[in-house]
């Protein structure tokens, strides 16, 4: 594996995904909740990817959540007390 020269890590706390015929288009973001009324997403990169890459990618990421879970405990979805909103 190498590295591009363009080549650089983000964190994201928001994936939204839209499909087509030949695609998924991941666009990913960072939420901003100024208040329980208020929330607000920037986006900051979109990556296309193929229906076969999705597919691989969905095992990939179940594998890695069963291993974390294994490891960790279960991964819970619902906001914790104080927690910031789900998406």
């Amino acid at each position: 594996l190498s590295k591009a020269p363009d080549y650089r890590e983000n964190y994201a706390n928001s994936v939204q995904v839209r499909v087509n015929l030949w695609d998924f288009f991941l666009t990913f973001g960072l939420i901003d909740q100024s208040s329980p009324d208020a929330v607000q997403i920037h986006n900051f990169q979109g990556i296309y990817i193929s229906p076969q890459q999705a597919k691989a990618l969905t095992n990939v990421l179940n594998q890695n959540v069963q291993q974390y879970e294994s490891a960790f405990g279960e991964i819970r979805l619902e906001p914790q007390a104080g927690g910031s909103v789900i998406q």
